[in-house]
């Protein structure tokens, strides 16, 4: 059953721009990643607050994801890039 992935984010002002070229640059491979259907990616300006909302095939694509991202560095990159660690839920997509 597919599943919503929510990211809260909190971006470092001094490197907004960095991120946002960063994330340019990464999230085709995150689209691309097996179990991945969707990706979309939410800015405040105001308060340097990021969401992204990811559907995966399941929770466990997502970690096959977490993983991957984990063991070649960018996860450690992206998080370079924040104030604070990020918030993830994960929910049940309800056919309702």
């Amino acid at each position: 059953m597919a599943i919503k992935v929510v990211l809260d984010l909190e971006v470092s002002k001094e490197s907004t721009n960095e991120y946002l070229q960063f994330l340019k640059e990464n999230l085709p491979n995150v689209r691309n990643f097996e179990g991945c259907e969707s990706v979309n990616v939410y800015f405040n300006e105001e308060t340097y607050n990021m969401a992204i909302n990811e559907i995966w095939e399941s929770k466990e694509s997502h970690h096959n994801y977490i993983k991957f991202i984990s063991e070649n560095g960018v996860m450690s990159k992206l998080a370079s890039y924040l104030s604070i660690e990020p918030n993830i839920k994960y929910y049940d997509i309800l056919d309702i």
